[in-house]
C-alpha cells in the first residue's frame, strides 16, 4: 500500500508538470478576433496622454512630403512636375536614387529626445517603414535597409536607445503593407508625352527588392485585395523581426489589420497575437478602416488620423496629428502652439492621446519653427501638465459649441469652451482661451447645486497663479473672475476641489 501511494503521487506529479508545461507552451493571445479581444491598453499609456511621432526616409531628401515615393510616378501630380524638373524623367532617375543622398549627417538623437522630452512628450513612436519599402532597422528580411545603405546606421535601434535614456516609453509605427500596390507605380510608363511607353527604373528592373515585383496588382494606394501570399510573408517576418529585437512599447499599423480577401486578416492578426504574447503591457494602435483589412472593435486599441472621437469612449484611444506635412515638405505650413495645446486638451478630455508628428529633414534636424513649437508647448506643460498627465474623462468631456477643424492651423476655442478631465477627486476645467471682458466671469454652466454628480465646491485654483480666485456658486453655475495677469500662453486649466 505504500509504495504504491508513492508510485500515484510520482504518477500524479508528472501528470502536473505536464500540465504546467503544455499551459506555458499554450499562449494567450492567438490570431482570433476572440482572442485579441482580451486585449486591454495598458495604464501607463492611460497615463501619458502625449507622445511625438515623425516620418524620416530617403523621400526626406527631396523635400516634398513621404508619399514623393510614389508621387513622383503618378504623372497627374505637382510632385511629378517637381521630379522632371529637378532630377528628371522617372526612367533616368527613381526613387531608388534617392537612398544613397539620404546620409543622416547631422543626426543626434539624444538631442532630439531631449527636446521631445521637453515638448511634455511621454512617449516616441518614429516609423519604422513607411509605404516606401525601405526598412530603418537592421532588417534581416529586407535588404533595402538604412543599416545597408543610405545613412547606413540602424536608425530604430538609435532611437530607442535615446529614447530609453530620456525616460520615455519607445514604440514604432508601420505603414508596410499596402506598398505591395503603393509603390506598383515604379513599374509602370507615362501614358502620354514624349516618354510616352519608356519604362521607368522598376519596369527596368532596376532596385529589386524595393519595388515590388509587377505580378499584375493595380496601382492602388490601399492594399490589394487578395495580396499574394509570399508578400504576406515577408509583410508578417519584417514586423515580428522588428517585435522582438527592438521591444517596442507600442506599435501601430497605418490600417486596420492586414490583410483582405482569402488572408480574411489572419496575417496581420498573428502578428498582433505575437506582439501582445512578447509585450505584455504593449499598447498596438489599429484604424478603423474596413476597407483597408479586418477592424474589431476591443482588438486593440483605436486610432483616428488627423482626427478625433466626438465623445467621450469608453476605450482609450490616439489620434496621431502632424503639425504640417508627415514627412517634410516646407512648403506646408505649420499649426500654431495653441492649436496644438488645445487638441491635446480636447483629445484628452474624450479619453484619448494625442500622438503628434514633427517633420524632420533629411539631415536628422529640425527646422527652428517646429523646435520653437516643440519648446512652447512644453512650457505650457510646465504649468498644466498635473491637469494631463495620469487624468481620466469626466462624465462629460465639455461645454461650448467651438470646434477644431482636422486641418485647421489655429484654434477657433473661446473662453466659452471647456474641457474637463478628473483626477481622484479633483475636478481640472481647462478654459480654452483668456476672457476678455475684464468684469464678467467665466461661468462652468454644469456645476451647479442641482448637479446631483457633483458636491459643494471648496476650492477653486489657476494653476500657474498663486494668488485666490474671487469664485461664486450659483444656480446658474460655477462662476469663476479670472485674475490680470494670464499664468502661461494658450489654455487656462482651473482645479476645483469639492467637500467630502
Amino acid at each position: 500500500m505504500k509504495t504504491g501511494f508513492i508510485s500515484l503521487t510520482a504518477a500524479s506529479i508528472g501528470a502536473l508538470l505536464c500540465s504546467t508545461a503544455t499551459a506555458e507552451e499554450t499562449p494567450k493571445f492567438v490570431n482570433t478576433v476572440e482572442s485579441l479581444q482580451q486585449y486591454e491598453c495598458a495604464d501607463w499609456f492611460r497615463d501619458a496622454k502625449f507622445g511625438i511621432y515623425l516620418h524620416w526616409g530617403a523621400y526626406s531628401v527631396a523635400e516634398q512630403g513621404e508619399w514623393y515615393a510614389r508621387k513622383l510616378y503618378d504623372e497627374t501630380t505637382p510632385e511629378y512636375a517637381h521630379h522632371i524638373k529637378t532630377y528628371g524623367h522617372p526612367s533616368e532617375f527613381g526613387y531608388a536614387d534617392f537612398i544613397p543622398m539620404w546620409k543622416a549627417e547631422n543626426f543626434d538623437p539624444d538631442a532630439l529626445l531631449a527636446l521631445f522630452k521637453r515638448s511634455g512628450a511621454k512617449y516616441f513612436t518614429p516609423c519604422a517603414v513607411h509605404h516606401d519599402n525601405f526598412d530603418l532597422w537592421d532588417s534581416k528580411y529586407q535588404e533595402w535597409n538604412a543599416v545597408n545603405m543610405g545613412p547606413k546606421k540602424d536608425l530604430i535601434r538609435l532611437w530607442k536607445n535615446a529614447t530609453h535614456k530620456a525616460g520615455l516609453r519607445f514604440g514604432v509605427t508601420t505603414h508596410l503593407s499596402r506598398s505591395y500596390s503603393w509603390l506598383n507605380t515604379a513599374n509602370q510608363s507615362d501614358t502620354k508625352g514624349p516618354k510616352k511607353g519608356v519604362p521607368y527604373d522598376g519596369a527596368q528592373g532596376k532596385a529589386k527588392g524595393l519595388y515590388p515585383s509587377n505580378d499584375g496588382q493595380s496601382t492602388h494606394p490601399r492594399a490589394p485585395y487578395d495580396a499574394p501570399a509570399e508578400w504576406r510573408n515577408l509583410w508578417a517576418k519584417r514586423v515580428k523581426q522588428l517585435i522582438d529585437d527592438y521591444e517596442p512599447d507600442t506599435l501601430y499599423f497605418d490600417c486596420a489589420v492586414p490583410f483582405r480577401g482569402s488572408d480574411a486578416g489572419k496575417t496581420g492578426m498573428d502578428v498582433i497575437a505575437h506582439f501582445y504574447n512578447q509585450r505584455p503591457e504593449g499598447v498596438m494602435a489599429i484604424k478603423e478602416r474596413p476597407w483597408q483589412g479586418l477592424y474589431a472593435d476591443g482588438i486593440a486599441t483605436l486610432d483616428y488620423e488627423r482626427g478625433k472621437a466626438a465623445s467621450i469612449l469608453d476605450k482609450p484611444w490616439q489620434t496621431d496629428d502632424s503639425i504640417g506635412s508627415w514627412g517634410y515638405n516646407p512648403a506646408k505650413p505649420y499649426m500654431k502652439p495653441g492649436l496644438v495645446v488645445d487638441k491635446i486638451i480636447d483629445i484628452v478630455s474624450k479619453n484619448g492621446n494625442m500622438l503628434l508628428n514633427i517633420p524632420i529633414k533629411a539631415d536628422g534636424t529640425l527646422d527652428k519653427e517646429a523646435t520653437d513649437l516643440l519648446n512652447n508647448v512644453g512650457e505650457w506643460f510646465d504649468v498644466n501638465g498635473e491637469a494631463i498627465y495620469g487624468t481620466r474623462p469626466w462624465y462629460m468631456f465639455g461645454e461650448g459649441k467651438g470646434e477644431i477643424g482636422a486641418h485647421d492651423l489655429e484654434s477657433a476655442l473661446t473662453s466659452r469652451d471647456i474641457r474637463y478631465v478628473t483626477k481622484g477627486d479633483t475636478l481640472y476645467a481647462f478654459v480654452m482661451d483668456w476672457p476678455n471682458a475684464k468684469k464678467k466671469p467665466v461661468v462652468l454652466e454644469n456645476i451647479t447645486a442641482m448637479n446631483t454628480r457633483v458636491a459643494e465646491v471648496v476650492s477653486v485654483e489657476l494653476l500657474g497663479h498663486d494668488g485666490k480666485l474671487d469664485w461664486e456658486s450659483s444656480g446658474d453655475g460655477l462662476q469663476i473672475w479670472f485674475p490680470k495677469e494670464k499664468p502661461c500662453e494658450h489654455a487656462y486649466a482651473l482645479k476645483i476641489g469639492f467637500k467630502k
